[in-house]
Parts: C-alpha cells; sequence; structure tokens
C-alpha cells in the first residue's frame, strides 16, 4: 500500500558559489577585458570608487580618523539586533580597499627600456561589402541593375566569390521583372557589372573565373593606357605584354590543372608556345589573387596588451605585472557611516550589505588573479630561462600539468590563468600558451617541442631543391639525422597543419 515515509539521505554535491563562479571568470580575463568589467561594476555598485589620484583628500582624512575615534561600546548601542553581516571584519578590508585606493598591483616602470609599446593600434577598415556598394552608387544604373548587384554583393563569400546560384538570384529578384527570360538578362547585366569593379575577379563564381576576370581587367587597362595620347609604347612593348595576356588566360581557362601540378613543359606543348612566353605568363597568373576579397575582409583589429612583463634586474629575471591605466579601486567610507546610523532604514542596510560583499568579493578575486598569474609566470620563467637568454631555439617542452602541480592548483586554473593572455619578454610579446607545449617524443614531454619541430621541417622545405623537393619520408630521415625521432606520417601531419603542399605540389618541372 502506498503511505507517507520519512527518509534521510546523506549525500554530497559540488555547488558553485556566485563567488566561485566570479572568481573563475575573472581569472580568464585579459587585462582589457579585466579593465572592461571593473569599468561595468563601478557603475553597477555605488559602494566601489575609482581612486584618480594616490593622495586623499583633507575631508577624506578627517572622516576615516572620526572613523578610527569610534568606540566600540557607541558601535554596539547602536546595534537594534545581533547581525551576522556585523560579525565580518571590515577593518582589515577597509585598511587595504579603502583609502588611498586598492591598486591591483604595481606597473611597470615608465622609463624602463623594455617597457613595451602600445601606441600603433589600427582603427576598423572597411568591408569588402561597403568599398563595392561606395562604387555602385557612383554607377549609373537603373533600379533594376542596381537591385540585381547589390543582391549579388549580399551573396559573396569571404574571398569575394558569388555563392548563390542563377535560381537563387531570380528568387530574390522575383519582385522586380515577371518574365523569367528578363530575370535571366538582368542577372547576367549584374554580372557585367560586378566583372568592373575593383577588386578584379570579386563577385566570379570559381578560381578559374576569378583568374580570368583579373587577366580581362588587366588587358583592359593596357588598352586604355596604349589609347591615350603619347602612350602608344610601353615598357616590354604592346605586343609582348598582350601575348603573355593571352598564354596565360589560356593556361586558366583551359590547362588550370596542369598549372596546378606545375608542369611547365606539358603547358608548353599543348599551347604551342615558347618556354620562354609560357614561363612568364605563369609568373604572371602567380601575381594574380585568388581570393580578392580576403584584403577587405580582414579579421578585426584585435588590440594586444601584455598582463605580464619578464623584466631581467640584475642576473635574473622577475615576474611584473602590468597594470598601467587599470582602475585603482576602493571603497565608499559614505556607504558605511549608512551602516551605524540609527535612521538607516532597513531596506538600504541590506541594499549596502548586499553592495559590500560583492565589492569585496571583486576585491578578493582581483587579488586572486593576480597571484594565480604571477605564480604560473614564475615557474614559466624558471622553466625558461634559455627562452629568455637565446630566443624560440632555446623553447623547452613544458606541459600545463607539471605547472599546475608545481604550485599546487589544478591543471584547469593555469589553464584559465594562461588563456587569452600575453607577456613581454626580451625576445617580443608572445601568448602566454605559447610556452607550453609537448615534447616530440610524446606528451609526457621531449629533447624538443613540436613548435621547433614544425619551424625546422618548415626550414628544410624552404632550402630543398625546387625540382627535387624532398618527400615526407626524406624529410622524417634529415630529422632523424639531427637527433628527432620522428616518423612519417607525423611530419605529414605537421606539414598539413603548416599548410604546406605536398611534393608533388611543390614540384617545378
Amino acid at each position: 500500500m502506498l503511505q507517507p515515509r520519512l527518509n534521510l539521505k546523506l549525500s554530497q554535491r559540488q555547488v558553485l558559489t556566485p563567488g566561485l563562479v566570479q572568481m573563475v571568470s575573472v581569472l580568464a580575463l585579459n587585462k582589457l577585458e579585466l579593465k572592461s568589467m571593473i569599468d561595468g561594476e563601478l557603475v553597477e555598485n555605488p559602494v566601489l570608487e575609482e581612486v584618480d589620484e594616490s593622495t586623499e583628500t583633507l575631508d577624506e582624512r578627517a572622516a576615516r580618523e572620526g572613523d578610527r575615534e569610534r568606540s566600540a561600546e557607541e558601535l554596539t548601542a547602536e546595534r537594534v539586533e545581533k547581525d551576522p553581516f556585523d560579525e565580518v571584519d571590515f577593518g582589515s578590508y577597509f585598511q587595504d580597499y579603502l583609502d588611498p585606493g586598492y591598486k591591483t598591483g604595481g606597473s611597470l616602470d615608465e622609463g624602463d627600456p623594455d617597457r613595451p609599446s602600445f601606441e600603433n593600434f589600427l582603427s576598423q577598415p572597411s568591408t569588402l561589402t561597403d568599398h563595392l556598394l561606395w562604387q555602385v552608387g557612383a554607377l549609373a544604373l537603373s533600379p533594376k541593375v542596381r537591385a540585381g548587384v547589390e543582391l549579388m554583393i549580399g551573396n559573396l563569400n569571404e574571398d569575394g566569390y558569388l555563392t548563390a546560384t542563377d535560381e537563387e538570384l531570380a528568387e530574390g529578384l522575383a519582385g522586380h521583372p515577371t518574365k523569367n527570360e528578363d530575370v535571366l538578362a538582368l542577372i547576367e547585366q549584374g554580372r557585367g557589372v560586378m566583372r568592373q569593379l575593383d577588386p578584379a575577379g570579386v563577385g566570379a563564381r570559381d578560381l578559374r573565373e576569378c583568374l580570368l576576370w583579373q587577366i580581362e581587367a588587366q588587358r583592359r587597362e593596357l588598352e586604355m593606357a596604349v589609347s591615350r595620347p603619347g602612350n602608344g609604347h610601353l615598357p616590354n612593348g604592346n605586343g609582348e605584354v598582350m601575348n603573355v595576356l593571352e598564354v596565360a588566360s589560356a593556361i586558366v581557362e583551359q590547362h588550370l590543372s596542369l598549372l596546378q601540378r606545375k608542369d611547365l613543359r606539358e603547358i608548353s606543348r599543348v599551347t604551342h608556345r615558347q618556354p620562354e612566353i609560357v614561363q612568364e605568363a605563369v609568373e604572371y597568373i602567380r601575381r594574380l589573387d585568388p581570393r580578392p576579397g580576403q584584403r577587405y575582409n580582414q579579421a578585426a583589429t584585435r588590440l594586444i596588451e601584455p598582463d605580464v612583463a619578464f623584466v631581467k634586474r640584475g642576473d635574473e629575471y622577475v615576474v611584473v605585472m602590468n597594470d598601467e591605466n587599470m582602475p585603482s579601486l576602493r571603497l565608499n567610507s559614505g556607504y558605511r557611516r549608512m551602516l551605524r546610523e540609527k535612521g538607516t532604514e532597513r531596506e538600504v542596510r541590506e541594499y549596502v550589505k548586499e553592495r559590500y560583499r560583492s565589492a569585496i568579493q571583486l576585491l578578493r578575486n582581483i587579488e586572486q588573479r593576480k597571484n594565480t598569474i604571477v605564480r604560473t609566470c614564475d615557474a614559466i620563467v624558471r622553466r625558461q630561462q634559455e627562452f629568455l637568454e637565446k630566443g624560440v631555439e632555446g623553447l623547452r617542452p613544458m606541459m600545463i600539468k607539471e605547472v599546475a602541480e608545481e604550485i599546487g592548483v589544478h591543471p584547469s586554473t593555469v589553464s584559465r590563468a594562461v588563456a587569452n593572455k600575453y607577456v613581454h619578454t626580451p625576445q617580443g610579446v608572445y601568448e602566454l600558451r605559447f610556452f607550453f607545449s609537448e615534447g616530440v617524443n610524446g606528451p609526457e614531454g621531449g629533447d624538443l617541442p613540436l613548435v621547433l619541430l614544425k619551424r625546422r621541417v618548415k626550414k628544410l622545405i624552404e632550402e630543398e631543391d625546387s625540382r627535387k623537393p624532398f618527400t615526407d619520408e626524406q624529410l622524417a630521415a634529415e630529422l632523424q639525422k639531427q637527433g628527432i625521432q620522428v616518423t612519417r606520417r607525423t611530419v605529414a601531419k605537421y606539414r598539413e597543419d603548416m599548410q604546406i603542399p605536398s611534393t608533388h605540389q611543390r614540384r617545378v618541372r
């Protein structure tokens, strides 16, 4: 039968308090993100204040001295009932955070010659869409053609290629002409306009069409230059330049696969052209842009400001936090007095208490973030002395787990401490994650970090004979001669990671 029962169950659960959640999030922030977060807290929390000057005013000093003169008996008399909040020792917090202003750490010296410069930041460039629409706006086009061109511009990918089919474009233009033939003609007119826009090649559907449009644009410019008075002769001769453009157009249109294999001898045979002309045409094609849209679709400028610096003091390297331009925080003494006044309403007291808790937790987390980053960087400095002295060639393998065990924290804490943060070193500015790399002999470490192994693979390829490039097996053998034990498959993986073509694609016939 069903009947009510009382059961006692004991279990453990991991509960993330708001303070712990904030501590984890603050640790993962870089300097610019932390400054933005602090600015937001200053707006939302009236208890927090930013100190503009390092010295306190006379009124602030008088208020602080007056608070110290208040006796314990007076404070006890003001309490109507015992409040757990009053048991918090605010004295220690106010000593650090109240006056003359708590700063999250020392900043780099202004006169330090190793101090990084943060002046050369770029503004956000215009996008490909902005550039094309600006050109279309300057053309005398009918409303229907303009609508078609703008629709095509809206369907370009980051490389500048048109991704929409004629059927999809026709659906988008269905509200303009009513007949299907008119829609197709309108699309063709729009593509004709796209071929006239800068950069040349934008709006093409594939690589072949993109390169052909660029060759056609070059031919038009040459013809216009020749037609101008006094420009009847070009440096290399009109006929020779036109001949090179003609051969380049034939190669792209009919023999693009041979070009990808760099088989110049076969191209010369099938085009019935001299090898010298074919070589000039191939060199011209190499100067064309296969992704014309990328020059306007660059990623937004990312402002990098190092959170920490490795500075040499005497014979040792020390870790210096970069707190330049960081707000200097303190707790507002006026709200503290509100908690002691008898006439303060209960709702106001509760609000001020909650704001004090939030402010103190934030200051604690900022300090904890600083301590964790400094301890992590101290471990990096101890392990990467050769890098600081010699450069990248002196980089040693180092795992996050090893550093976490050394400083007594969880590996995820170290991972957050180095995430999206940069360090200024005598060798330049590097991301903190750059120093963590497994060795070539396995995940437990080795004699050579993976980043150096990739550099050596790239160097061997750059120095190879282009007519007889190294195979992956030969690259592995060359590295083994240098004492680096790697397999052909490993070399192939790293070569593909660096986007280096295969042996067949690198060979020049």
